[in-house]
């Protein structure tokens, strides 16, 4: 595991005008302000980025315009996941050349032979590491038998995996094989940090990032009892946001503190209604040990 890796990062959102191109000015401030502290980095075009939905030019316009403003010391993961290898080769060497830390990518539909020979692939022609992302709620097909994953995670180039699955036995076996692992599901941060990952990348962490940030603290300093309060914390505005339309609320608190992310790509969206009970939710059930830490103001 490369030190270089290992923190928190927030799994940034692409911020959209009201007719669906790339909000370049939201965008910059945005990067800026989610690492304006202690995230190790950010993860982009993943799946709360929709980068899947985007274009091959638009998730490099993407990149282009995050990178001039990227903090010095701060790590750029760029998810060039794509059904076609050819795109995600050529995403993976546009990264290189924007100066990007490494690449990652969901499997491929198909066999177990197609998705290790796309990841051998581009591991091998990629000039920056890459990391697997493992996540079973969304590529149901792949991994279904652990080995293969560890087979995977050994191939030249493979340095880490994003695990977005609670088999916490499976993220240790990773771990103890010396891959570089962040932790998936926000709300088993502390879980993931027990069993040895060394950070994590998550959605939420856009809006709660300070409150994950106290969980790593703590979990570095071996203070669980902190970690975990910090984690029921966090877990408590999670489900609040859960009983809404997930990305959809998220950019909405996202728009409370003052970035207006616009539409999703999906098309996704909270009424008005929707939008004025989930603010009225938080402002009554928010811990307030979040909301003073996050500054999150009621309406």
């Amino acid at each position: 595991m490369s030190a270089e890796f290992a923190g928190l990062y927030p799994a940034f959102m692409t911020p959209l005008t009201s007719d669906r191109q790339l909000n370049v000015p939201v965008a910059q401030a945005m990067l800026q302000h989610l690492l304006r502290g202690s995230a190790r980095g950010t993860y982009i075009a993943g799946s709360t980025g929709e980068g899947l939905r985007q274009t091959v030019p638009q998730r490099k316009l993407l990149l282009e315009t995050l990178m001039p403003v990227l903090p010095a010391g701060k790590n750029m993961i760029v998810h060039v996941g794509a059904p076609d290898i050819k795109d995600a080769l050529a995403l993976a060497e546009h990264a290189a050349t924007q100066g990007a830390t490494a690449v990652s990518s969901l499997p491929p539909a198909g066999d177990t032979k197609h998705i290790r020979d796309y990841y051998t692939e581009l591991a091998s022609q990629s000039a920056l590491p890459l990391i697997l992302y493992y996540f079973p709620k969304v590529a149901p097909h792949a991994f279904e038998d652990p080995q293969d994953l560890i087979d995977v995670c050994a191939l030249p180039n493979v340095i880490g995996v994003k695990f977005t699955d609670f088999n916490v036995y499976l993220m240790q076996r990773l771990v103890q094989r010396g891959m570089t692992t962040f932790n998936g599901y926000d709300e088993a941060l502390v879980a993931g940090l027990l069993m040895g990952a060394q950070g994590g990348i998550g959605s939420t962490y856009n809006v709660l990032g300070e409150v994950y940030a106290e969980i790593f603290r703590a979990a570095e300093n071996g203070e669980w009892e902190i970690a975990r309060t910090w984690q029921r914390h966090a877990n408590r505005t999670l489900e609040i946001m859960l009983r809404y339309p997930f990305f959809p609320a998220l950019r909405a608190m996202m728009r409370h503190l003052g970035f207006d992310c616009g539409p999703l790509l999906s098309g996704e969206t909270l009424s008005s209604s929707q939008q004025e009970c989930l603010m009225d939710d938080l402002a009554r059930e928010m811990p307030p040990e979040v909301a003073d830490l996050i500054g999150w103001t009621k309406q």
